[in-house]
């Protein structure tokens, strides 16, 4: 049994099928004389015998029954590897290792997510909610969403938008006509900010510039939940267009600030960008949060 090769399978099937040489011959597309000399030094192998010779045809032997099973499951299951083979290549799999920011990824990228893994099941997410930068050079992370003005000069993407800020109050405390004529009138409100963990971010160096530390009554180590922050009335403060334009329960009391304004970039290391399921990935997220940009910006 060692000695005996998938194209053996194949030729017993081939018998099997057609019920006689003749068939099988043209089936594999060798001679008669090919079909009929590997046929006995197969059964002289096997020691048994694999076909009946009868006027009517070859009748499969019990052996010769078994044999052309299993080359029928065979055959099976190299189709089926095949296809799986090619749909492997026509849809990327395997894990993208994605880090963002927690706001982001709350208030923007979860539906992009869910609609990703719709048009891509094989494709797993592993997200990593960090505010800090990851590096990507150490495989921390494959795909990078973030805000940024230097996103680092050995990684490639592409930036999708600016992330716009703006000051709001709760919808009851609009600016009044005061304000409105001399908006640093406002710093004499009372205010909620970032807190100095995140003091790098432009929104929160504004208030730290320009507003008394008696006025800021809440400071917050993540930009989550700030909006939250001001809709309870605690104060005022800077938050980003895309999450307070969409609360009704907020109010813009400033348009958005040139001085608040960050990329949102997304980005990948060069050595991984063609890996299909990265390159999925990119294309997909970068050309939705594309469509959301009036939002990001903003001016929706």
């Amino acid at each position: 049994m060692s000695k005996l090769a998938w194209d053996d399978f194949r030729l017993i099937k081939a018998i099997a099928d057609a019920g006689g040489l003749t068939g099988a011959a043209a089936a594999l597309n060798v001679n008669h004389s090919t079909v009929f000399r590997r046929l006995g030094q197969i059964e002289e192998q096997l020691g048994h015998p694999l076909f009946e010779r009868r006027k009517t045809g070859y009748v499969p032997t019990s052996a010769g029954e078994e044999m052309a099973a299993l080359a029928s499951r065979i055959d099976e299951d190299v189709t089926a590897f095949g296809r799986r083979l090619a749909g492997r290549d026509l849809a990327p799999s395997g894990e993208v290792r994605v880090t963002t920011t927690d706001t982001l990824y709350l208030h923007m990228l979860l539906p992009i997510f869910a609609a990703f893994r719709a048009a891509h099941p094989l494709i797993r997410l592993d997200i990593v909610i960090a505010s800090q930068t990851l590096n990507l050079s150490r495989r921390d992370a494959d795909v990078a969403i973030r805000a940024s003005d230097s996103p680092g000069e050995t990684l490639i993407g592409r930036r999708l938008a600016d992330l716009n800020w703006a000051v709001y109050a709760r919808s009851d405390a609009p600016a009044t006509a005061q304000e409105q004529a001399d908006p640093g009138a406002l710093f004499r409100r009372i205010w909620v900010t970032l807190g100095d963990h995140l003091g790098y971010v432009k929104a929160a160096r504004y208030v730290r510039d320009h507003v008394d530390p008696e006025r800021i009554a809440l400071r917050s180590s993540a930009v989550l939940g700030l909006a939250e922050a001001v809709e309870q009335g605690i104060g005022i403060g800077p938050l980003p267009c895309f999450i307070a334009d969409q609360r009704p329960g907020l109010v813009r009391l400033l348009p958005p600030r040139p001085e608040f304004t960050t990329g949102l970039w997304i980005l990948t290391h060069p050595d991984i960008r063609h890996a299909p399921r990265v390159r999925a990935f990119m294309e997909f997220c970068g050309s939705e949060l594309a469509k959301r940009r009036a939002l990001l910006e903003g001016t929706a």
